[in-house]
């Protein structure tokens, strides 16, 4: 593992990851070998331990990364925006997955509060009891919002995932030889993590990647079942909606990624998996177990044939700018005189940080799947899905 330039850690937080480093140490010993899916899944999720399961502060400032939300509340209400545009093609109901602070619902809520926008339940679906607990105190104005503990088995409404797809594990693998194995996570003599290639990839995992028989020896990439699954289930999700209730589901998923033309490109040899710490960004999983974000870029095109595998229909597909724009974020920023500059200015940066191509722009992805509601026409003239 290369040397690392990072702030300490208060003396709590390194006793928490030396903790959780006890604990991958003893599950790696038990089984001398385990595939990297299973240790990220142990880095996020490990109760009180894992970063997403554990009390550190995520987001913001104080955190590790700053997301679209914590930006500007122009980002929620161009998505409430979406929503009433959908009514009553769908039920007046909205699930959110990996909330965040609640400063995307809080947003979303506020516009549709001020618009005189039916919202009968806003349900929050994240495993992070820290994050959970911060959401309550926002959003403690708004009586409509519910915590679930899962995924409902049938769902009319609009779904939101803002960066969520990219905190699920992913499976490493690399190309040996002619052979693409699964690359896992053993114990060095002193007792440190250490990369190890294991047994040969399923040939089924392989169909993320068309032309994997053209990469060369030595590539290394991701490959995302469990986010798959996730896109399964969600679109199973809003077909049981729509059959129980009549009304139709869609589902909007915002992350960074690539198609799968461009995820695989053979000059991205090394992958994309990436650490967030304190707003410093670096390659290694192996440091401060716990206390720092592990992330990778999201397959749309991987996501999108999920989705249509289980039935639901891909209706979009764009850069995050041309969905915010599509979707109306200009109007919102035009309720603000510009003549105000204290008020207008602080907006229009932030829209521009939104929509920026050197920005958050073409690297944020907008994905959205459903049951065939009708999107607004602006959205439909943007949609790229056919580029997937």
């Amino acid at each position: 593992m290369q040397k690392l330039s990072l702030p300490i850690p208060a003396p709590e937080a390194l006793a928490a990851s030396e903790a959780l480093t006890q604990q991958l140490r003893a599950a790696v010993a038990e089984q001398g070998w385990i595939p990297f899916s299973q240790f990220m899944e142990k880095l996020l999720y490990t109760p009180q331990l894992g970063y997403y399961s554990g009390g550190a502060t995520k987001l913001g400032k104080d955190g590790d990364f700053t997301t679209a939300p914590e930006i500007s509340p122009l980002f929620g209400g161009t998505l409430a925006r979406l929503y009433a545009s959908l009514l009553p093609a769908i039920a007046p109901e909205v699930m959110e997955f990996g909330a965040g602070t609640g400063k995307l619902a809080k947003d979303f809520l506020t516009e549709c509060r001020a618009a005189g926008i039916a919202v009968r339940r806003y349900a929050i679906v994240d495993l992070s009891g820290e994050l959970q607990a911060r959401q309550r105190e926002t959003l403690a104005v708004f009586p409509e919002v519910v915590w679930l503990d899962q995924m409902p088995e049938a769902f009319s409404g609009l779904v939101l995932g803002n960066e969520v797809l990219d905190a699920m594990p992913v499976n490493l693998v690399q190309r040996d030889n002619g052979v693409w194995r699964e690359r896992g996570v053993a114990l060095a003599e002193d007792g440190a993590f250490c990369w190890q290639n294991g047994p040969q990839v399923p040939a089924e995992w392989l169909e993320q990647m068309s032309d994997h028989d053209q990469l060369p020896d030595g590539y290394l990439t991701e490959l995302h079942p469990v986010a798959c699954g996730f896109m399964r289930s969600l679109s199973q999700m809003l077909i049981n909606g729509q059959q129980q209730t009549g009304s139709h589901g869609v589902a909007v998923l915002i992350d960074y990624g690539f198609p799968e033309r461009e995820y695989y490109h053979p000059e991205r040899d090394q992958g994309t998996l990436m650490c967030h710490y304190r707003h410093h960004a670096h390659p290694e999983p192996f440091y401060l177990p716990g206390l720092q974000d592990v992330t990778a870029h999201v397959d749309f095109t991987a996501m999108a044939v999920a989705a249509s595998q289980q039935g639901a229909q891909v209706q979009f597909y764009n850069s995050q700018a041309a969905f915010l724009l599509g979707a109306g974020i200009t109007d919102l920023l035009s309720r603000t005189s510009a003549e105000d500059a204290l008020s207008y200015l602080p907006q229009s940066q932030a829209l521009q940080k939104l929509t920026s191509p050197a920005e958050m722009g073409e690297l944020f992805k907008v994905l959205i799947v459903g049951t065939g509601a009708d999107l607004p026409p602006l959205l439909q003239l943007q949609d790229r899905s056919h580029r997937l």
